[in-house]
């Protein structure tokens, strides 16, 4: 799997009629995104990238060499490059918070909530220890 740090692609950007901006990536089948201005069109499309970069790379797919000058556009149509930074990125979606669903016994949530127990921590550490990871 061929991973990178940054990636830099051709997005093309349309003019809607209410004047906002639909934003696709020709080399990244199935990226597009789109904007209620110009700036924000950008932003979406930066986000829109890595997302789409990073399932990629979760889903071992090959991820192409970007052509930046053999993207084509029709009249009207605005090709910019989009360059994002995975590696924030990926620490982000490492990161983030996933919530889960458990279920308890009644007698132990009535005794976990009189001591005001943080069912996160607690979880969060009993899985770490449990699959033997340590680190903070």
């Amino acid at each position: 799997m061929n991973r990178s740090n940054q990636y830099t692609y051709a997005a093309v950007l349309t003019k809607e009629a209410d004047g906002g901006y639909s934003v696709r990536f020709p080399q990244l089948d199935g990226c597009f995104t789109q904007g209620d201005s110009l700036a924000d069109a950008l932003r979406m499309a930066s986000d829109a990238m890595s997302l789409h970069l990073y399932g990629m790379e979760q889903d071992g797919d090959a991820i192409p060499d970007a052509d930046l000058e053999g993207t084509q556009a029709e009249i009207g149509e605005l090709v910019v490059p989009v360059t994002v930074w995975m590696t924030p990125f990926r620490e982000e979606m490492e990161n983030r918070a996933v919530k889960k669903t458990l279920t308890i016994p009644a007698w132990l949530n009535d005794a976990a909530e009189r001591r005001r127990v943080n069912y996160s921590q607690i979880l969060q550490s009993a899985l770490k220890d449990y699959l033997g990871i340590y680190h903070p």
